[in-house]
């Protein structure tokens, strides 16, 4: 039997801390409860977890310096998990290395289904090892091919959109920025507006999306970015 994926909590507000614990003993994860900054980074580097679960304002400090200092040695998710909404904490934590943001007051069902989608991510075999054809729903992608299909049917996408698309596709269930997909697509986001990457990413959810009114694939984060849905969610 496979060993539980160990989950690192650190909120001080008791309810909130047992209402996500609770869930979690529930979904069969391990995990461990931190109050502080301080108590976070020593639950850290003594229990090497899966997974960090993150508030941002701890009595001790910001959550944000955890974010840094887990970034420096360690790649595991973080789900920052804040009452703050003001769209630049949002950019800043997920610039910093956050892979998801979730604004409190929220249902557990959403934060479940976002821990899922992460732990896959961080659990993807490598590159060179990758599947040939993506397949989601009536979407496919042959990436050895660079062809893109509705339905079985082809549909031509520019170099720019099929470039934002892999990004979007090879990062799936993660928020990504404005600046991180300007500076992955065009090498730097100094002097490339946003306007543009809103206008390639209105061109490719045409092409892809049955009702890009209604989004199946590429998601806004509105006012932080995009992110592309998993399938199971």
């Amino acid at each position: 039997m496979a060993d539980k994926h160990k989950i690192l909590i650190v909120e001080d507000d008791k309810y909130i801390i047992n209402f996500i614990s609770m869930s979690l003993k529930k979904e069969d994860y391990d995990y461990v409860i931190a109050k502080t900054c301080g108590e976070a980074n020593a639950l850290f580097y003594a229990n090497r977890p899966d997974m960090i679960i993150l508030d941002l304002g701890l009595p001790d400090g910001d959550g944000i310096e955890i974010i840094k200092n887990v970034r420096e040695i360690s790649k595991i998710p973080i789900i920052v998990v804040s009452a703050r909404q003001e769209e630049e904490e949002k950019i800043q934590a997920l610039d910093l290395g956050a892979d998801d943001y979730v604004t409190k007051p929220f249902y557990m069902g959403e934060l479940l289904a976002r821990i899922r989608v992460a732990l896959r991510k961080s659990n993807q075999i490598p590159e060179e090892k990758k599947e040939k054809i993506f397949q989601c729903d009536y979407l496919k992608v042959d990436w050895e091919k660079h062809q893109v299909s509705i339905d079985g049917k082809e549909v031509h996408l520019t170099p720019m959109e099929y470039k934002i698309l892999k990004l979007l596709i090879d990062n799936r269930g993660k928020v990504l920025t404005h600046n991180y997909i300007l500076s992955q697509i065009w090498g730097s986001a100094q002097g490339v507006e946003a306007a543009n990457l809103r206008v390639f990413m209105a061109a490719l959810r045409r092409k892809i999306e049955k009702d890009p009114g209604n989004c199946r694939f590429i998601l806004t984060e509105i006012g932080v970015g995009y992110r592309f849905r998993e399938a199971t969610e």
